[in-house]
């Protein structure tokens, strides 16, 4: 390796083996408690985050209570309702039998905000990305999530929820908006690929037609780096079906 900060390869086996087999878990919690010393180092992965600006707009709404569960449930089963006038025919069927949420199923909800004021009228590199603050909060939510991987811990991001309910639900400030309601629990498995693609609602996308050259559609041809990077791409990809 080049320089003298890489981690060795037994540390660098356990960062990608995190990313790799990070799974959106629904389905598979176990009731176990997740010990309050383990939330914290979570939390505390989390907020080591990079932000913009370093104004680390994010708060950590954690939610272990039976009724605020169901109340953010409901607003899901609302949601999810309209959602599915979306699809049709097969897709519209496979769409109802999707578990999309594990929110009463997992022993800890936590909703990670975005205070969109934090760091006062002018924040350091956010003038002309104006929602920056919210990128960084989710970089808070990868860096917890894959903390979590890590700890043998699942999460669940439940997207089908519409903002301003939950945020009332929550009690959130008007300046602040919900970024993330993720679902968290130890889990009887970490499924071997997203459950998304087991269960044939979409799969990944080889990465070999997601890379441009020096410019939108441009090819990777114009220096032997990119010819390079092209060859080790393809090589990676799985063959096409």
């Amino acid at each position: 390796m080049s320089g003298d900060h890489g981690f060795s390869e037994e540390q660098r086996h356990g960062v990608y083996r995190a990313i790799f087999e990070r799974r959106d878990v629904r389905s598979q919690f176990r009731p176990d408690p997740i010990p309050a010393e383990v939330l914290e180092r979570l939390l505390r992965a989390a907020h080591h985050a990079p932000s913009v600006g370093f104004m680390q707009p994010w708060d950590f709404v954690v939610i272990d209570d039976a009724q605020v569960k169901q109340r953010v449930k409901a607003l899901h089963e609302h949601a999810n309702a309209q959602a599915a006038h979306n699809y049709r025919d097969e897709r519209a069927a496979l769409y109802r039998r999707l578990k999309l949420e594990g929110i009463v199923d997992s022993p800890l909800n936590l909703c990670v905000t975005c205070d969109r004021e934090r760091g006062g009228e002018h924040v350091l590199g956010r003038n002309t990305m104006l929602d920056a603050d919210l990128f960084s909060a989710c970089l808070a939510v990868q860096n917890l999530w894959l903390a979590a991987r890590a700890e043998g811990i699942g999460v669940g991001w439940v997207s089908i929820l519409e903002p301003a309910d939950l945020s009332c639900v929550l009690n959130l400030p008007e300046r602040v908006v919900p970024v993330a309601y993720l679902c968290l629990g130890y889990v009887e498995e970490f499924l071997p690929q997203p459950e998304l693609q087991a269960q044939g609602w979409r799969s990944r996308l080889p990465m070999g037609g997601l890379l441009h050259g020096n410019g939108w559609g441009g090819e990777l041809t114009h220096s032997p780096f990119l010819q390079a990077l092209q060859a080790a791409v393809e090589a990676g990809d799985p063959p096409t079906p």
